[in-house]
């Protein structure tokens, strides 16, 4: 149990090592930060529970929100697929396969896409539109490993390629997330902690034959000359989450969990969050959750996102199917739906 323990220990303080100078700005910095795409939720299970699981989450579902539980799963493979109309008629597709090697660990493969639909082209000269139209490209593909270290420690790791397309010009960057789970805290079991370092990874910046501008020299006699404007970079999204969870079962087919998280955005204000879910024999799922957005000067101003419920549905046999639905309630925009639908093989 000593060296067990001692695992632990040096996990926790390896990545609070790391995450030390990442998280220096919190909400003084809100608004600053750019790839926002890392931070929407990719499943109805995780957003109907408002991302408070990061001590226990488990199987495909953990990619997002800690990429320790991949391993965790009753199937050797697993595909999930999810869409969520987001803010402003901006809609969100994921998909993602995990595989599961009995010794080696698991594997998991995704991508996430944003879909803004047609963007009227504006200019200097055009500023009604000339007529065309243009729709950005959003991309994320990520793999992830994860394993167990014992019977109660599991940890795992993300990198992903950021990818932003506006017309001609684009950002690429990479980005890293790192988790652990302990299941058992103090003996008890079902007591769960868990830890999220999210969005790690170097600074982007846009380039492309967009950013070009005539240089006008009349006394010039070599033509038309250019140059191209230097873009500002902005940082990743970066993230550190704390977990704790219980989970219970009540008899042989009712099982409760309530879970709660902290956290620490470095560029927005930090969030607690609480979150439960009822599940009857492994079948039928109730859940919700709620984000408390800590030191903001208006809450309503800046909690853009409000309490969050949802409802699942598993069916076992030779392949397993899950469904899932997630509502969030919005301030200033429609509602967020999503749906996910998963495969167990």
């Amino acid at each position: 149990m000593l060296i067990k323990n001692s695992k632990f220990i040096l996990i926790i303080a390896i990545i609070s090592l790391l995450s030390m100078d990442v998280f220096a700005g919190g909400g003084k910095r809100n608004g600053t930060g750019g790839a926002q795409e890392l931070l929407i939720p990719v499943s109805a299970r995780g957003l109907a529970m408002s991302g408070a699981y990061t001590s226990g989450i488990t199987g495909i579902d953990a990619i997002f929100y800690n990429p320790a539980g991949l391993s965790i799963s009753n199937n050797s493979a697993e595909a999930m697929f999810s869409y969520m109309n987001y803010i402003a008629d901006i809609n969100f597709s994921f998909a993602a396969v995990a595989v599961h090697f009995s010794d080696f660990g698991s594997l998991g493969f995704a991508i996430r896409t944003l879909d803004f639909g047609d963007i009227p082209v504006t200019t200097v000269d055009n500023p009604e539109g000339t007529g065309a139209t243009f729709s950005p490209t959003y991309v994320v593909i990520g793999a992830t490993y994860s394993n167990s270290l014992t019977d109660r420690i599991r940890v795992g790791f993300t990198a992903n390629v950021v990818s932003e397309k506006i017309l001609r010009s684009s950002a690429t960057g990479v980005s890293f997330d790192a988790g652990i789970q302990y299941n058992g805290i103090g003996g008890i079991e079902g007591l769960k902690f868990g830890v999220a370092l999210k969005n790690f990874g170097a600074a982007m910046s846009y380039d492309g034959t967009d950013l070009d501008r005539r240089a006008i020299d009349e006394a010039s006699k070599r033509g038309l000359n250019f140059y191209r404007i230097n873009s500002a970079e902005f940082e990743l999204p970066s993230q550190l989450e704390l977990g704790v969870a219980y989970e219970r079962n009540f008899g042989n087919n009712y099982k409760g969990i309530i879970s709660s998280s902290f956290q620490n955005n470095n560029f927005s204000n930090d969030e607690y969050r609480v979150a439960g879910e009822f599940s009857y024999d492994d079948l039928i799922f109730l859940r919700g959750g709620y984000a408390y957005v800590s030191e903001a000067v208006d809450v309503e101003e800046e909690a853009v996102f409000g309490p969050t419920f949802g409802v699942g549905l598993k069916l076992k046999g030779n392949l397993d199917v899950k469904v899932d639905y997630a509502y969030r309630t919005a301030e200033y925009f429609d509602a967020n739906h999503m749906v996910t639908v998963q495969f167990g093989f």
